[in-house]
């Protein structure tokens, strides 16, 4: 989440398997009971359908949280909109997760400047209530931008957060750890070893192949870049930096989510044109497809993130 001006950054997530048919044992000339039908094999398990939602802002309002649904990442429909507007404050850059007791959580930008993440909660995607503040105790903070939840794979939860510190525009990541279940129930904010020396902002990660990716915006050069660690809290060590990817500058707000082929897609804000855009991998995060626009909410939807489930 960048300063707005130059050109007004983020104004602007079963098919079912027929049993075997009976087998018929043929009869003889000299057979005259019915044949015995043969025992079913076990039918195949039906794949799970995948449900994306997406929580998004948008161009139109940053007070405003916008909910879509799709069944294959491509295509979102409205599921309500707006679905949620905060007492106070802004709803930028919303991030979405279903925790442990079954509700769905947003963790939101709450202002262009202050230290304080909001959270709203929904059980069913529709309908969101506030849950609360929380105030980053870090000393210093000017800015605190695009929190981002991550979910480790021993249920763990996570916000990774932009602090500035020094009320320049110039970003650390840092990382809070839940410590209950209430919005307030969060450790003290720590730098996120290796994110913490270059301006970096925006910072999206995911396990896989049992190791953390991250995806995150250089502030500076505007570039989408790659860094991969042993543990969540880092040290990271960049993979790809620059245009690694062939996603260009002035982009942000990286969000990944699985695909149903097991694929990752990477979805981000081109804000300078005012297009979304995703990009698709399926080696590992390592190369990626040609930019394609996100149809129907291109130039509409800003800084979003999309929770993939099987339903």
């Amino acid at each position: 989440m960048s300063r707005r001006p130059p050109p007004g950054r983020r104004l602007l997530l079963k098919g079912a398997l027929g049993a075997g048919a009976l087998a018929a044992v043929p009869g003889t000339a000299h057979a005259m009971s019915p044949a015995a039908p043969a025992p079913h094999a076990p039918a195949p398990s039906a794949p799970a359908a995948a449900r994306y939602t997406m929580t998004a802002f948008t161009n139109t309002s940053e007070s405003n949280m916008y909910v879509y649904e799709s069944s294959d990442a491509t295509t979102y429909t409205l599921l309500k909109g707006p679905a949620y507007t905060p007492p106070s404050g802004l709803i930028r850059d919303p991030s979405i997760i279903r925790r442990g007791d079954g509700d769905y959580w947003i963790v939101h930008t709450t202002d262009w400047t202050g230290n304080t993440i909001g959270f709203a909660r929904s059980a069913d995607r529709v309908n969101w209530e506030f849950a609360g503040t929380h105030t980053l105790p870090t000393a210093g903070t000017a800015r605190t931008w695009a929190p981002e939840w991550f979910v480790d794979e021993d249920g763990s939860v996570h916000v990774l957060v932009s602090l500035d510190l020094t009320g320049d525009y110039t970003f650390v990541p840092h990382l809070l750890s839940a410590t209950g279940t209430g919005p307030g129930d969060w450790s003290e904010p720590r730098p996120v070893a290796g994110l913490d020396t270059s301006n970096y902002i925006d910072t999206f990660v995911v396990r896989h192949d049992g190791r953390y990716h991250a995806i995150t915006k250089q502030e500076t050069t505007k570039y989408l870049e790659h860094a991969v660690a042993d543990r969540l809290e880092g040290p990271y060590t960049f993979l790809g930096t620059g245009d690694w990817a062939g996603w260009g500058s002035w982009r942000e707000g990286p969000a990944l989510v699985r695909l149903p082929d097991g694929g990752w897609r990477a979805y981000f804000d081109g804000y300078a044109e005012q297009k979304y855009w995703y990009s698709d991998s399926h080696d590992g995060l390592t190369t990626w497809t040609p930019l394609r626009e996100l149809p129907g909410l291109t130039g509409f939807a800003r800084h979003f993130t999309v929770l993939k489930e099987d339903v």
